[in-house]
């Protein structure tokens, strides 16, 4: 009788058990995109970091070859895509727990994720521009 009362006990409610919500009504996605992107990120800032270091007095027409090449931009698309949406997401998290106002709150999380889509569309701009030319 303990068992099956522990069991049916929960905070959520039977709506939020289907959808799989808590109260903040997506927060277990949040968790999970944040843990994905990081395990995404590991390999391709370890290729990134080695490939810089290798390409360390190239000239400049080897480093566009470099970034020209298809893997090389995609890899390089898929690092700038994940590490831009990883840092909004994490800003998120700070802004939510440190900001007391709710309208600075919602504020700066459009904010944040605004500079973060600039600064991407920018960065993935200038690898397209750079692969497409050669």
């Amino acid at each position: 009788m303990a068992t099956e009362t522990a069991r049916n006990t929960t905070l959520r409610s039977p709506l939020g058990r289907v959808r799989g919500f808590g109260s903040a009504k997506g927060g277990t996605h949040h968790w999970w995109m944040q843990r994905i992107t990081s395990v995404a990120l590991l390999p391709l800032t370890l290729w990134f970091a080695l490939s810089a270091a290798s390409l360390a007095g190239a000239p400049y027409e080897a480093t566009r070859a470099w970034i020209a090449h298809p893997l090389n931009a995609v890899l390089l698309l898929a690092s700038i895509g994940l590490a831009f949406h990883h840092t909004a997401a994490g800003m998120q998290v700070i802004i939510e727990d440190y900001a007391n106002q709710e309208w600075v709150k919602v504020g700066a999380i459009y904010a944040t994720k605004a500079i973060c889509w600039l600064l991407g569309i920018a960065s993935a701009l200038a690898v397209l521009r750079i692969a497409v030319q050669g």
